[in-house]
């Protein structure tokens, strides 16, 4: 590909950079997404041929050829059809001058592997291969990725068939509002044009397209709505794709407006984040606007599992358990919503966090399976010193993360060491909580009035004197009376619980 730093012409003529326009965002690719068909065969002919506007400032304006790039990918599905496809754009391509890409995969096996429809797993890899070859070019061109251009051919009636596909499906004011027009890179500049339009401009220039069998086969939902729906409400209404079109561009808009107020809102809420987990507090979700806290659950659930397939029946779940002030549910890809203690925690699938089962020799360091640790030492108690005074010291210290306890009464010897047994919280654990006198507590109660989630309890280390021996310490909960150091403490035993780098 020619280098194009200082060239701006096209088909038929030259173009003045308009004024303030930086070199590279005028240079940056723009990738033609087009499988064959009438809609993305017209797109290919009017981005040579004629003016678009591709949402790069200059509104509707000739794009110069050398930023124009062909991307076909094959699904693998229909044989040798698709074929006959991937030779019929090579060939479209070529014959505008435009450099074309081909790009293959096996995407049957591919949504079987994501537990995705074969729809959803090949719209996804189109994107992901599209985003991809306008990274390539970028970086070949030098230019801003952002500055790129991924241009589909969605036309008015694919708006209002998803339109209609998502009020089927149930969504709210974000999938009503349909095909935006730009979408961070990628901009839909046929979205004013019906398919039938289309048609006749190749009709006009003498140019065929290829169709695709699968389009007529009512069980996928867009082929239902096409063949089914559309013709039905077109009886009743023939200006129904135009009138639709002007209802998702206010929808559009408005569901930009608050989607960013949502954001505020949901930066505000969270109280923890991590890879797969998001802790919001519950609370104060309940207390927004309902338009709001609907955006916040559905993008807080978006942030933990990107792929999701939400409904709104799915977001009513998550805010009715809000409401309650408890529970829990299960949301698609696995994602698990629990309520308790105040707190919204959001956790995908792989998020769970595992249960350690090992020996910690003391002296000694146990690594733990969720990247934490526990050390243990022996500390000599100071002639005249006061162990229980260090002790209460150190834990004001420490904030509860370490301790120190009386190693003789937490079976360790001073002189030759020893070990002890560190694992989860098992059901029907009890311990005597330091500062309670000798009463006993469940430890499932110790956690809950320390707000530990249900699904963190499991990562809680429980330090024991052996398998099936009394408890030492809930860390970094509490420790247990039986082993607190009094004024006869002669050997301290330290317990150290420390965070993951």
């Amino acid at each position: 590909m020619p280098s194009v730093s200082r060239r701006y012409g096209s088909v038929g003529g030259r173009f003045d950079r308009p004024s303030g326009r930086p070199d590279a965002e005028l240079a940056a690719p723009v990738v033609l997404m087009v499988s064959g068909g009438a809609d993305s065969t017209a797109l290919l002919v009017l981005a040579a041929t004629s003016s678009l506007d591709i949402d790069d400032g200059r509104g509707v304006a000739r794009v110069a050829r050398e930023r124009l790039h062909v991307l076909h990918v094959n699904h693998g599905l229909r044989g040798l059809d698709a074929e006959e496809d991937e030779e019929f754009v090579r060939d479209l391509a070529a014959r505008y001058g435009i450099p074309c890409t081909i790009r293959r995969a096996d995407v049957a096996a591919l949504a079987q592997v994501a537990g995705n429809n074969v729809e959803n797993a090949g719209r996804e890899l189109r994107y992901a291969e599209a985003a991809r070859l306008a990274n390539e070019l970028s970086a070949r061109l030098g230019t801003p990725r952002s500055a790129a251009r991924i241009l589909t051919a969605h036309t008015a009636d694919d708006r209002a068939e998803t339109f209609f596909m998502n009020a089927i499906r149930g969504t709210g004011a974000a999938g009503l509002s349909s095909i935006p027009r730009r979408r961070n890179r990628i901009v839909r500049p046929l979205l004013d044009r019906t398919h039938e339009e289309l048609c006749d401009l190749l009709r006009m220039r003498g140019i065929v397209w290829r169709e695709d069998d699968t389009n007529a086969d009512t069980r996928y939902l867009r082929a239902y709505v096409r063949h089914e729906v559309m013709p039905v409400v077109r009886a009743r209404n023939p200006r129904i794709t135009a009138n639709l079109a002007s209802t998702c561009d206010i929808l559009s808009d408005e569901d930009a407006y608050l989607t960013s107020v949502a954001a505020r809102a949901l930066r505000d809420l969270t109280r923890r984040e991590e890879d797969g987990l998001l802790v919001l507090d519950a609370a104060r979700l309940a207390a927004l606007e309902v338009a709001v806290a609907r955006r916040v659950a559905r993008a807080a659930l978006l942030s933990v599992c990107p792929g999701a397939r939400l409904e709104a029946r799915h977001i009513a779940g998550v805010l009715g358990t809000v409401a309650a002030g408890e529970g829990s549910l299960t949301v698609p890809m696995g994602v698990s919503v629990r309520v308790e203690h105040g707190l919204l925690v959001i956790r995908g699938r792989g998020a769970v966090p595992a249960p350690s089962a090992a020996w910690l020799e003391v002296p000694g360091r146990l690594e733990l399976a969720d990247g934490r640790a526990l050390a243990a030492r022996i500390v000599e108690v100071p002639a005249g010193g006061d162990a229980a005074a260090r002790a209460r010291a150190h834990a004001l210290e420490w904030d509860g993360e370490s301790v120190l306890l009386d190693a003789a009464a937490a079976s360790v010897d001073p002189a030759r060491g020893g070990r002890l047994w560190v694992d989860a919280p098992r059901s029907g654990d009890v311990i005597c909580p330091l500062g309670m006198h000798g009463q006993s507590k469940k430890v499932s109660d110790l956690l809950g009035e320390a707000g530990v989630p249900l699904d963190d309890r499991a990562a809680v280390p429980v330090v024991r004197v052996s398998p099936t021996g009394r408890i030492v310490w809930v860390a970094p909960i509490r420790p247990d009376e039986r082993v607190r150091c009094s004024a006869s403490t002669k050997w301290m035993l330290e317990l150290t619980l420390l965070s993951a780098l």
